[in-house]
């Protein structure tokens, strides 16, 4: 397809806005491809090592989010596991010589689990067992990848978390500290409950705090995923207060701007949109 043809494509499906993104792009600027971050000899180890479920992809994206926070306001991961986006988050930010705090949010209770059950099918297992041997896990794999820079790890609910952040609340860490929480956000990667309803109060309370210039990237939101956190990506479009910075597959937004009134999602006209 020759230029010019190529930019009337662009124009008639993303008007202005598209045909700019497109000219950044082709000047290395504004957007990102999959890079040689996530090709690391230290990560190949760290991934061998600890358990978790981690697209090369997020890496080269909190990589980009990382090089270009707009403060030193924390960065804040809704979802820990087994540790491994921690230690991969906590890896970049001494790579790239960031001085924010990182603050994670577990409680360890995964979908779908009731804590005398059994384990699937399992005769043998439970789940509260699973449960304390993912957190056991957790502080086992950051003590040692990350015990010089040891993340703050608050065992709450999201939801809990984001009440205790909007009340400045001091809370214990799960490493025997105390932090206090709230102020503004300069990065947020949301890897928790990926039911609609969950992720999109994850993105509300995350874009309450999030600074302009901050980034949100959500896991297992890629185009081919069925995970319903693909209808708040569709959302996050709609505001017209995000740019999109790299589909790798996940999505990684910038944010460019704050709502002009205090509700910040219009629910009724968003959810038409996406239906």
């Amino acid at each position: 397809m020759g230029q010019i043809q190529r930019a009337q494509r662009i124009y008639r499906e993303g008007g202005l806005r598209g045909l700019a993104g497109a000219i950044l792009h082709k000047a290395g600027m504004g957007r990102i491809s999959p890079g040689p971050v996530a090709e690391t000899p230290y990560l190949d180890w760290l991934t061998f090592a600890n358990a978790g479920m981690l697209d090369k992809g997020n890496i080269d994206s909190m990589d980009y989010a990382i090089r270009n926070l707009p403060s030193a306001a924390p960065m804040i991961e809704i979802g820990s596991f087994c540790g491994l986006s921690t230690n991969v988050l906590t890896y970049l930010k001494e790579k790239r010589a960031a001085r924010n705090r990182l603050i994670t949010c577990d409680r360890w209770l995964f979908e779908g689990a009731a804590n005398g059950e059994p384990l699937g099918d399992s005769t043998t297992v439970t789940h509260e067992e699973y449960r304390r041997f993912v957190k056991e896990s957790f502080l086992r794999n950051v003590r040692l990848f990350s015990r010089y820079n040891l993340p703050f790890t608050v065992e709450l609910f999201s939801d809990e978390f984001f009440e205790s952040w909007a009340r400045q609340e001091k809370r214990p860490d799960v490493f025997g500290r105390e932090i206090e929480l709230g102020g503004p956000i300069s990065f947020c990667y949301i890897d928790g409950n990926h039911s609609y309803e969950f992720a999109r109060r994850d993105f509300e309370n995350c874009d309450q705090y999030l600074e302009c210039g901050g980034f949100v990237l959500f896991d297992d939101s890629a185009d081919d995923w069925a995970f319903e956190v693909r209808r708040v990506i569709d959302e996050v479009k709609h505001t017209g207060r995000y740019d999109l910075i790299a589909r790798n597959p996940n999505y990684l937004f910038q944010k460019i701007s704050s709502p002009s009134t205090p509700e910040r999602f219009p629910t009724a006209t968003l959810d038409q949109k996406a239906a």
